[in-house]
């Protein structure tokens, strides 16, 4: 368990980060759909660069027993990914956040998320008893 504390104590600082750069913010993530500010779309262009450099960085490093860390190309096919893409991002703007806001709203003191991550876990159940009959 010990081990574990300092992901614990990483979660806390992003979530932190997350709550005062106002990325969890229903009214930020409401702004961004409309196409009425550049917030949102500078947080996750940050991050999507930062991710970038970090997995560049991550391939020239060794695993424990001594391997370059390989990550597998991705499956080609546009139209996978433009309808995956589609659902997650209506039910973003929906319910005015993605998976990882979820947990720090209630952090935060909205319970009402506990009903979005309710229907978040259904969904993800629903997705496991029909993952072998969708196109892959």
């Amino acid at each position: 368990m010990g081990k574990y504390i300092k992901f614990f104590l990483v979660g806390i600082f992003f979530g932190i980060v997350l709550v005062k750069s106002e990325a969890v913010s229903w009214y930020r993530i409401f702004e961004m759909f409309k196409f009425q500010s550049f917030h949102m779309y500078g947080i996750i262009g940050s991050a999507v660069f930062t991710g970038a450099l970090l997995l560049i960085i991550s391939k020239k490093q060794r695993t424990t027993d001594g391997q370059l860390i390989r990550v597998p190309k991705k499956d080609k096919g546009f139209k996978k990914y433009l309808i995956g893409g589609s659902v997650f991002g209506l039910g973003w703007a929906l319910c005015g956040a993605c998976p990882g806001p979820m947990y720090i709203l209630v952090g935060t003191g909205v319970f009402s998320i506990l009903i979005v991550i309710a229907a978040a876990l259904f969904g993800t159940y629903i997705y496991g008893l029909l993952k072998d009959k969708l196109p892959h």
